[in-house]
This record gives structure tokens, sequence and C-alpha cells, in this order.
């Protein structure tokens, strides 16, 4: 599978994705204008709904590995979610840290179903 043809295609989706996950924050993040990271949260949720979409459509082994990798892969982040996380708290912003866990996981969770069971009808 470690074809040039792969290694392409994870450089052009993980560019991709890179780019929306940039377009995503970054316009939710001006709209919000808040401590709390709306941006990195819309991107994490949307992600796991897309995520879990692919999953439903039940795609190729190597087609899933390359949208789920290399696009959704790049355009969510797990660093940049705690990195905030961590920030709210030293900021003494317990409450807006603690929200932002519990909503990514819950609601992420919940996105993740909602876009397999979607996935899942097609």
């Amino acid at each position: 599978m470690n074809t040039l043809l792969v290694w392409a295609s994870v450089g052009v989706l993980g560019g991709i994705g890179s780019i929306l996950r940039f377009l995503v924050d970054t316009a939710v993040a001006r709209r919000a204008a808040r401590s709390f990271p709306y941006g990195t949260l819309t991107v994490n949720l949307s992600g796991a709904f897309v995520l879990g979409l692919f999953s439903g459509l039940a795609f190729s082994e190597h087609v899933a590995l390359l949208a789920g990798t290399a696009l959704v892969g790049s355009y969510t982040t797990f660093s940049t979610w705690m990195l905030e996380t961590e920030r709210l708290a030293e900021e003494r912003q317990i409450v807006g840290a603690v929200a932002n866990i519990v909503v990514s996981v819950v609601v992420g969770v919940a996105a993740a179903t909602l876009g397999r069971w979607l996935g899942g009808l097609w």
C-alpha cells in the first residue's frame, strides 16, 4: 500500500484537511470572539461527525484509511484541544476548561454516532 500514489494522496488530503481546519477555526473564532475555544470545538465536533459518516459509508479499507487519517486526521486536533483546555485552567476558567472536555467528549461521541448512522442509510 505504500506506493507513490498513496503518499501523494496523504499529502494532498492532509493539506486539504489542514486548510479546512484553518478556515473553519478562524471563521468561528472571529464570530465568537470569546476566550472559550469555539473554533477548535467546532472543528473537532464536525470532524467526529465526518469520520463517523465515513465509517458508516463502509468505504474500502484503503479509502477509509486515507479519508480518515489524511483528511479528517489533519482537520481535527487533539493537541490544540488539550492546550486550550490547559490555558483555560491556567487562567482559572475552570468551568470553561471542564466544559471544553465534557462537551467535546459527549457531543463528539454523539456526532460520530450520528454520522455513522447517517452513513449507514446510504
